[in-house]
Parts: structure tokens; sequence; C-alpha cells
């Protein structure tokens, strides 16, 4: 059941996505949190772009995001039984 709907959520909305995917605890949620967090972001960047550019400081928080995520789940791919072993 994916969290992200069809309407905007604004700036908050994503940074939300984006905090819950990262402090999720239960390895096995983390995936699908990433996914609701990228669409988010991928949708947001989209809103901005439409409107002309937006905040420069959101921009980049956008990419910092996706990069963090894009890190954790690689994290996640290479060393998915450090959090077992925690």
């Amino acid at each position: 059941m994916p969290i992200v709907e069809r309407h905007s959520l604004g700036t908050e909305g994503w940074k939300r996505l984006y905090v819950a995917a990262l402090l999720e605890g239960d390895k096995d949620k983390i995936p699908s949190l990433i996914v609701d967090a990228e669409r988010a972001i991928v949708e947001r960047a989209r809103e901005l772009f439409h409107a002309g550019g937006g905040s420069i400081e959101e921009q980049e928080g956008l990419d910092d995001a996706l990069y963090a995520l894009h890190a954790l789940k690689s994290c996640l791919a290479v060393h998915g039984d450090f959090a077992e072993a925690a």
C-alpha cells in the first residue's frame, strides 16, 4: 500500500517520507519506504521544474536526499544482514 498519493505532498511531505525511510528500524520495511520517498522526491522535483525552479535550497535538498536513499539502498544490498548482527 503506497503512502504517496497523486496530489502534491509539498516540501514537508517528501521530507517526512525521507526521514521515515532513514529512521526505520525494521529492515524489511525499509525498501518500500525508500521507494515511497524516492517517488515523492521525484514528484516534488517535477513540481519545482514546472513552477520555474523553486528555491535552490530545496533543489539541493532533493538531490542530497536521493543520494542518501541510494546509499542506503546500496548498503542494504551489500550488508543486508549487518543490522541483525548489531
